[in-house]
């Protein structure tokens, strides 16, 4: 049976803490961002965890 492939999106997207978290980046930074506040801006910037209730959809998106 052949390897399972990773989804390359998601291995572009997601990526995992030094405590086997996984890591994603904010929305909303990419475009029209002169009517946004630069407090918003900024903390668009920062990484987020991935909730617990999607951390299993983006491991089988992952192979993981």
């Amino acid at each position: 049976m052949p390897k399972m492939k990773t989804k390359s999106g998601a291995k572009k997207r997601f990526d995992f803490t030094g405590t086997g978290k996984l890591k994603r980046k904010h929305a909303y930074k990419s475009h029209i961002l002169t009517k946004k506040s630069k407090k918003r801006k900024r903390n668009l910037t920062k990484f987020s965890i991935v909730e617990s209730t999607d951390a299993g959809r983006v491991l089988r998106m992952l192979g993981a």
